[in-house]
């Protein structure tokens, strides 16, 4: 049996288990969604192009196109075809905060499953797989993490990509100037106004700053790859039947081929708000996870 064949299996018997509870009593998110009736999405305001808002204050994305799928299967699942869908701005400091009390029932952004999240918040299947790395500008002259050493670098609040530049090999003994930005877009402001000389992040995010920017030749990313990180749908620890069916509505997604349109929307062709293209092929891990999804976190 693969390993495809086996997550199939499993999700097959979670549904079913989750059916079951459905028909006997709801537990959890579901029973809070039917009871409210409603829904509370946590999306990103920058994380560009997972979920981001478009030139009309709207959150928009890739994130946003599965979780829009996965709001459908819960209407179907708890037969609330007016289901309200409240959606809530969330950053990288109060995106767990939120989801554990309530405000939020999941979050779709870019929130990477690591196995120290693991141990206070849950994840669907992961939908992309991406690399941290660092960026600089062309003109700093600064060809490696260890050219970093005494210089101000950014990050976002609440993110630990700065920690992963320290743990790497060639990033031992650099000392960096840390400056938080508040989001994603802040940080990489930072780096764009000189008031730092690298922002450290997923690689994806940066080439979406790169992209809108005012002089994307500007910008050169360092060739360190610090981490290889999953992204997934981030959901309150403990909840199978609510996980169960995000997880399903996702496999299926990928197994029908539909998740190559919606790839191709957001990372092969022009995107809002500037009708940027980003030209980022799917790589061979994502490829790999398509064809094999699983919720296994980054160490």
């Amino acid at each position: 049996m693969t390993r495809t064949t086996r997550l199939l299996a499993a999700l097959i018997a979670a549904a079913a288990l989750a059916g079951t509870a459905h028909a006997q009593e709801l537990t959890g998110t579901l029973k809070k969604i039917k009871d409210t009736g409603s829904i509370t999405i946590g999306h990103r305001e920058s994380s560009i192009p997972f979920s981001y808002l478009d030139d009309k204050q709207q959150p928009v994305g890739y994130a946003m196109d599965l979780c829009a799928r996965v709001v459908d299967a819960i209407k179907a699942e708890l037969k609330m075809p007016n289901l309200k869908v409240t959606l809530q701005p969330v950053t990288s400091s109060n995106r767990i905060p939120l989801l554990q009390n309530g405000t939020i029932d999941m979050e779709c952004g870019s929130t990477t499953n690591s196995v120290e999240r693991q141990k206070t918040v849950s994840f669907s299947v992961s939908y992309f797989v991406t690399n941290v790395m660092a960026v600089v500008k062309k003109s700093s002259g600064i060809t490696s993490i260890a050219g970093l050493t005494g210089k101000p670098v950014s990050t976002t609040s609440g993110s630990t990509s700065v920690q992963l530049i320290k743990a790497h090999e060639k990033g031992k003994g650099v000392d960096l100037k840390e400056i938080y930005g508040r989001d994603h877009a802040e940080s990489f402001l930072l780096l764009e106004s000189d008031r730092t000389v690298a922002f450290v992040m997923d690689d994806i995010l940066i080439a979406g700053f790169i992209a809108n920017s005012k002089s994307p030749g500007d910008f050169v990313f360092l060739p360190e790859v610090l981490r290889t990180e999953p992204y997934g749908v981030m959901l309150r620890r403990d909840d199978a039947p609510f996980k169960a069916v995000v997880d399903k509505t996702l496999v299926g997604i990928y197994k029908s081929g539909e998740i190559n349109k919606i790839y191709a929307k957001w990372f092969q062709s022009p995107i809002p708000p500037k009708g940027s293209n980003l030209n980022f092929p799917v790589s061979k891990e994502l490829t790999e996870l398509f064809r094999n999804p699983n919720d296994r976190g980054v160490q």
